[in-house]
């Protein structure tokens, strides 16, 4: 049951740091999934409440930066905070309507229309369309960072 256990944890590992590129998928939470399924099948053996807390830490800290992250580009470059909903919600709607091309558009775009809407000038809201797009960036970085942290701390506990 372990390897089948380890071949899962893999596959959902790695559909989770491509998730966290292409957010169509819930990176971390799909990282956790992927121990837990290997604690499940191994009884948990080698992972115990604490492991488990500590990832569910590190996933709820990954949503914190996903936030955090993008708020902060766009009040870096003058935004405000509807900078970062409008981002949020071009992160959500542009995908469905540009596929693919949608992850990179729809935050800046949305940043840069809720800023218009706002009352702000265009050149402002354009600084701070550029902003959300750093801090999504940024943030985004910062994910992948922390997720191939909680996989090395898997495999520290499992290998070991």
């Amino acid at each position: 049951m372990a390897a089948l256990g380890m071949g899962i944890a893999i596959i959902l590992f790695l559909l989770g740091m491509v998730g966290t590129i292409l957010p169509v998928l819930p990176g971390a939470p799909l990282i956790w999934l992927g121990m837990l399924a290997y604690g499940l099948l191994t009884g948990f053996a080698k992972l115990g409440v604490l492991f488990f807390a500590g990832q569910a830490a590190a996933v709820a800290i990954t949503f914190l930066i996903d936030y955090a992250g993008t708020a902060y580009g766009a009040k870096r470059f003058g935004g405000s905070s509807a900078a970062a909903w409008g981002s949020a919600a071009g992160i959500v709607v542009a995908p469905l309507v540009l596929g693919p091309v949608g992850f990179i558009v729809g935050p800046f775009a949305g940043a840069f229309v809720a800023e218009l809407i706002r009352g702000r000038p265009a050149e402002a809201s354009l600084r701070a369309a550029f902003g959300t797009l750093a801090g999504l960036v940024g943030a985004t970085l910062l994910k992948l960072a922390v997720q191939a942290a909680m996989i090395a701390w898997f495999f520290w506990a499992v290998l070991r």
